[in-house]
């Protein structure tokens, strides 16, 4: 992708995303115009620049499918794919996927994403291609009261405000219980150019406990990425950040296995409204806490 492509690829991911939410669930998930998903181009040229691979028509010369990934220490991230309605079947989205495949296997490095359980043709495209689902995600809706939500019960003691001295201990956190980095990330969240962002560390006795981001924009109001010892760590950063977040209605991942802390989200009122599959091809080492994706940006 180049940058006078920016405009196209923002379209065909607001178009080709809407339609398939329109055909099977009856909603769009970009309910502003192209221009909000733009957001995807800055922000994954911000982090990875030339690491997004499009597909064009031979005879119209129109991008017809597109795909970021990301390189990092430990890890190739597959990040939002897309092919236009109208090339559907077409093997598209295959080819794309193989080109990144090979990038990674020269580094010898594993390739993870997100896809959605409720596609099939999505999560049969990775698994026919060789990746192992290796945890499932509830996507939880909630629409926060202006005055934010009141619970007594979650402690909060330590939570903060992240600031570039906390970027080591972020990171070594991260592989402690995921076993993967991306520094890089971590210093864009903290950095916050757009305004879009926030960052919260929770870090008591000297020991850091767990991190989390949000953003709030028109094509992405979600919570998440979120690393945590535990579900005690991870509902307290949750909860912290869905009151910074207050008026808005976000989206987070809770992995299924989180019972306190899926329990906890119900009774704030929160609801599913989707499931995701991590899933990786190549090595990869169970997880060691919590560890909750976000869909901006697909890194982990």
């Amino acid at each position: 992708m180049q940058r006078d492509q920016w405009n196209e690829v923002a379209a065909l991911i607001h178009d080709s995303t809407n339609s398939w939410y329109q055909s099977n669930r009856s909603m769009d998930i970009f309910r502003s115009g192209p221009e909000s998903t733009l957001l995807f181009c800055k922000v994954y040229e911000a982090l990875d620049p030339d690491c997004c691979l499009i597909a064009k028509a031979k005879d119209s010369g129109q991008i017809v499918g597109s795909c970021f990934y990301h390189p990092r220490k430990t890890h190739f991230s597959l990040g939002i794919m897309n092919v236009h309605p109208a090339a559907f079947g077409k093997g598209i989205a295959r080819h794309l996927l193989n080109q990144i495949i090979d990038l990674a296997m020269q580094r010898n490095l594993p390739v993870r994403l997100v896809s959605s359980a409720m596609n099939l043709d999505s999560y049969s495209l990775y698994t026919r291609a060789g990746f192992v689902p290796r945890q499932t995600y509830q996507d939880m809706l909630i629409e926060i009261p202006a005055a934010g939500i009141a619970d007594h019960s979650v402690d909060i003691d330590g939570i903060r405000d992240a600031n570039y001295t906390d970027i080591h201990s972020m990171l070594n956190l991260e592989m402690k219980v995921a076993g993967i980095t991306r520094e890089k990330d971590y210093r864009y969240f903290v950095k916050n150019e757009s305004g879009d962002w926030h960052v919260s560390v929770l870090e008591r006795d000297g020991e850091m406990l767990g991190w989390i981001v949000s953003i709030a924009h028109p094509a992405s109001n979600m919570i998440g990425p979120c690393i945590a010892v535990d579900q005690k760590a991870a509902t307290a950063l949750l909860f912290s950040e869905i009151n910074y977040r207050a008026g808005q209605t976000m989206v987070f991942l809770s992995p299924v296995q989180a019972d306190k802390l899926v329990k906890t989200a119900y009774r704030w009122g929160a609801k599913n409204c989707e499931l995701h599959v991590a899933q990786v091809l190549g090595d990869f080492r169970p997880f060691n806490g919590i560890s909750m994706p976000t869909f901006m940006p697909e890194t982990a």
